[in-house]
């Protein structure tokens, strides 16, 4: 039987924290316990900080724990456009800082004896369609000029059907990053720090000297406050405006044929990423892919058939065990934002990781620990978190913000469509009206129906049903609540009011 759950989660014998049960103090708070930021935590630590890190949910139950656990450097075809919009300098920079993110990882999961699986392999980009073939031989001459591990493999190496060009890269790795997340967590506790999950941060309070991090169980004071949740919460310095948000389907199958699963992803759409995933009874294949925007689709269903229907014409598959969807957010540049939080004086941000969080977040960490302590750092410029990124990027932050605009008007026009209550279903959501009241509603298998408001709480636009995943979703940045209205994921701060 199917599971829908990631495969790193789907699983009960990992450790949980305590909530926050008082006002705190420490030298660093952190906000977010994937592995940005309790790589950041640590590494802060071992520098000397005191440091707290809280979660309003379980350590890397976010989009961490939702990744294939794929670490590599080789984030499809990225540093042939890399050079050509930004420059060969910047290319390199972004291909030093994933390279050092594979090793630091590699060191970090020896040093804490982290029981995550860590496992050499090469990682492969490959397109079936002969009009990418000239993009992965340009990629493979651009990533080597960067000094990349990288170099033109032999189609035959990638034991998939129809393989036309394949360019690998060579020593990365993959892993369970949720375990690896949980030995991060044990190791900034064993140096005695403290981690805090069911613990939402509701604001902070950037003043001269100290922050202060509100939530509903005390303040947090510290120094500075580091806030890795995907996207800031913090509206004050736009990065909802400067990052698009996309949802991306996941499968772990066991498969017959498991000699030919490797670490590969293709050149072409639909995404599909794939790699080893080691069950009791031996090895099976992660695949992920089907990529759309947040809120885009109100039928995700398919996305998850698509994925299982290729999977099984590419693998001998014996059963799927488990089913899952991931949140991400792009920047206008692609490169994630990293540092000083433009307009504040003590906090700092990590966010948009283009699905590639694993090295770009454990770089990141490196950056923000270092501005933290006053140093400057090499790829300090690269992440920083008030740059445009050049013309492309200035174009798609219109284009972005004119679909946002379009969602605002657009979707308030949906909401005449809106059927009566009585006629949901159990299992069923949607926009539904009561006489002249229209609002969301979700009717559970019990028959209770749970109402919420349509109107998204961070800037107002009109939320979507996700039928696949029993979700409230907002187009517009990203936001998504519960079937009763609770916030799952930012930049909403409030849940959804309930109705009628």
């Amino acid at each position: 039987m199917t599971e829908h759950a990631s495969v790193w989660l789907g699983v009960d014998d990992r450790p949980n924290y305590p909530a926050l049960t008082g006002d705190a103090q420490a030298d660093v708070v952190v906000i977010g316990a994937g592995i940005t930021g309790l790589t950041t935590a640590l590494l802060l630590q071992r520098a000397g900080r005191s440091v707290t890190v809280i979660d309003l949910h379980r350590v890397a139950s976010g989009t961490t724990g939702h990744t294939t656990g794929k670490v590599t450097s080789q984030h499809g075809l990225i540093y042939a456009e890399l050079a050509q919009h930004r420059g060969e300098g910047t290319a390199r920079a972004y291909g030093e800082a994933n390279e050092a993110g594979v090793t630091m990882i590699a060191e970090l999961a020896e040093e804490t004896g982290a029981d995550c699986g860590v496992t050499r392999a090469p990682a492969y980009v490959y397109t079936t369609e002969q009009r990418y073939v000239a993009d992965i031989d340009e990629e493979a001459v651009v990533a080597a000029r960067l000094g990349l591990p990288a170099r033109l493999a032999d189609p035959d190496e990638v034991q998939l059907d129809g393989v036309r060009a394949a360019l690998r890269f060579d020593d990365q790795l993959h892993f369970d990053a949720a375990r690896y997340c949980d030995a991060l967590a044990a190791a900034v506790v064993a140096g005695g720090g403290d981690v805090h999950e069911g613990t939402r941060a509701t604001g902070v309070r950037d003043r001269r000297d100290h922050v202060i991090v509100r939530t509903p169980f005390g303040n947090v004071r510290a120094s500075d406050v580091v806030v890795a949740t995907l996207l800031p919460f913090i509206d004050i310095d736009g990065f909802f405006a400067r990052a698009r948000a996309t949802r991306a389907y996941g499968l772990a199958a066991r498969v017959s044929d498991a000699d030919r699963v490797g670490m590969y992803i293709t050149a072409e759409n639909p995404t599909r990423s794939t790699r080893p995933w080691r069950h009791p009874g031996g090895t099976g294949v992660i695949v992920v892919g089907e990529e759309h925007d947040t809120g885009a689709e109100v039928d995700t269903a398919p996305h998850y058939a698509a994925l299982e229907q290729w999977t099984r014409s590419n693998f001998e598959v014996e059963s799927v065990d488990f089913t899952w969807s991931a949140q991400d957010y792009t920047t206008l540049d692609d490169i994630p934002y990293a540092g000083r939080s433009p307009l504040r004086r003590h906090t700092w941000v990590a966010t948009g990781f283009r699905k590639w969080g694993l090295t770009n977040g454990t770089a990141a960490a490196t950056v923000v620990a270092e501005g933290i302590m006053r140093r400057t750092h090499p790829w300090q410029s690269l992440y920083e978190p008030s740059r445009l990124g050049g013309r492309r990027a200035v174009m798609r932050f219109v284009t972005d913000n004119a679909k946002v605009a379009r969602h605002f008007v657009g979707d308030w026009l949906g909401r005449a469509g809106a059927r009566p209550v009585e006629r949901l279903a159990a299992g069923e959501g949607g926009v539904v009206r009561n006489g002249a009241r229209v609002y969301g509603a979700y009717r559970d298998r019990d028959g209770t129906v749970h109402g919420v408001g349509l109107t998204c709480t961070h800037l107002g636009c009109t939320v979507r049903w996700n039928a696949a995943e029993t979700t409230w979703d907002c187009p517009c940045h990203g936001s998504r609540f519960g079937h009763d209205g609770t916030v799952l994921q930012g930049p909403a701060k409030r849940d959804l009011p309930p109705k009628p």
